[in-house]
């Protein structure tokens, strides 16, 4: 993509839009997003990330290793409690660190898209001639270690480049979740006309800023989910709307946060209309319908 003053796509207010239902005449496509990361002990845990000390930073290393070994088993039990598949925002180092838990997705019927091979290393922290080979890589290792193609991608840290687009399509990949400017799924397109789809990720529902930034208590947190559900629920009576919720195992996986993730999956479940999906089949959908 060169560089412009407005993304790959046009203006679009939602109000002018059709009125349109998910599959079976769903209002609302619900997506939950576990942000399952590597750190490397001897690279230094980025200051945007919670980090910044020399490595080894014991501290913020641990804590995120945390979620490796006891949290994202914590969370895929409430998660599989209701039904919801996963759509995992994968470090592809991951694969080959922790291969129990690839396993455990994969028994689950979870979808991996890409997100970097490590969290310390981010797409426009590279060279422009690397970041190619780091989308690839990131896909290719996903794919090999898990059996199934590599359809969706959401930068670490939702860092981008100019080149970004085009190097997701050259690998492949289907749909991208960095761009948090919609309710609804819609197509990019580039200069050459090759199209990618976006779909609704959070930086609102979204564990890490709610508890990390905005110091959100448990209760807060599941507050805010139901309200987000509660007016996209309602609007999707017309207009078909997709709600993510982003999560990432150290931070929502604690004994003392995990109730917060239970108490708002059992109210949205409760109420009809709601689409289970992952990311490739909220993407699917909207191409078929031709947003």
């Amino acid at each position: 993509m060169k560089p412009r003053r407005y993304g790959p796509f046009a203006y679009s207010p939602i109000i002018d839009r059709p009125k349109r239902r998910w599959p079976n005449g769903a209002r609302v496509a619900l997506w939950v997003i576990p942000n399952i990361e590597f750190f490397a002990l001897d690279e230094q845990v980025p200051a945007a990330a919670g980090g910044g000390g020399k490595a080894p930073d014991v501290p913020a290393w641990a804590a995120r290793d945390y979620g490796n070994r006891v949290g994202v088993f914590r969370l895929m039990d409430v998660m599989s409690r209701y039904g919801v598949r996963g759509t995992v925002a994968l470090n592809s180092d991951l694969c080959a660190e922790h291969p129990r838990i690839i396993e455990r997705c994969g028994d689950l019927g979870w979808e991996l898209m890409g997100h970097n091979e490590s969290n310390t290393r981010r797409l426009n922290s590279v060279s422009p001639e690397e970041e190619g080979g780091v989308v690839r890589r990131t896909v290719d290792v996903i794919s090999k270690a898990s059996g199934q193609k590599v359809k969706g991608w959401l930068s670490s840290g939702l860092s981008q480049t100019w080149n970004s687009l085009d190097h997701l399509i050259d690998s492949g990949v289907e749909y991208v979740a960095d761009w948090v400017n919609d309710d609804q799924p819609y197509t990019m397109t580039l200069e050459d006309g090759r199209t990618i789809m976006s779909i609704p990720y959070t930086l609102q529902l979204n564990d890490k800023p709610a508890f990390e930034q905005r110091n959100m208590s448990a209760d807060e947190f599941t507050t805010m989910v139901c309200r987000q559900f509660d007016v996209l629920w309602e609007e999707g009576g017309e207009r078909a709307t997709a709600m993510a919720i982003a999560l990432h195992p150290y931070i929502i996986g604690v004994p003392h946060r995990i109730g917060a993730l239970d108490e708002a999956l059992a109210y949205i479940c409760r109420h009809e209309g709601v689409w289970l999906a992952t990311g490739a089949e909220i993407a699917d959908a909207g191409r078929q319908m031709g947003m």
